[in-house]
């Protein structure tokens, strides 16, 4: 289910990505980059550019609402937090060292 979702995630992306270069700001669009006049007069300039704006607003809130929901999905990140401070038990202290990265070594005391 999860390697559904992550699929879904990037399909959505590329998605989004085509729509939006598919765009021009000028307001052009879509239109004019396939056959000009002829595209504009069976959907439009303005209709494309509702359509459009339609679908870009559609992919940012299903990738928004897939990649949130990956958080609830993904049980396996409370089993990494157990394995991480496992290793943080099992491995020694490490020695306190200076900004070089050399080891602090103690102070003879004076008395």
């Amino acid at each position: 289910m999860y390697g559904l979702v992550i699929g879904l995630i990037i399909l959505f992306c590329i998605l989004l990505v085509l729509v939006v270069l598919a765009q021009n700001a000028k307001g052009g669009g879509l239109s004019s980059q396939f056959g000009g006049s002829s595209a504009s007069n069976i959907i439009g300039v303005k209709k494309t550019g509702d359509l459009l704006e339609k679908l870009t607003w559609g992919f940012v809130i299903a990738i928004m609402v897939l990649t949130l929901s990956t958080n609830l999905m993904d049980s396996s990140s409370a089993t990494n937090n157990s394995i991480l401070d496992d290793a943080a038990k099992q491995a020694p202290p490490a020695a306190p060292s200076n900004s070089l990265g050399q080891p602090i070594e103690p102070a003879d005391s004076v008395d």
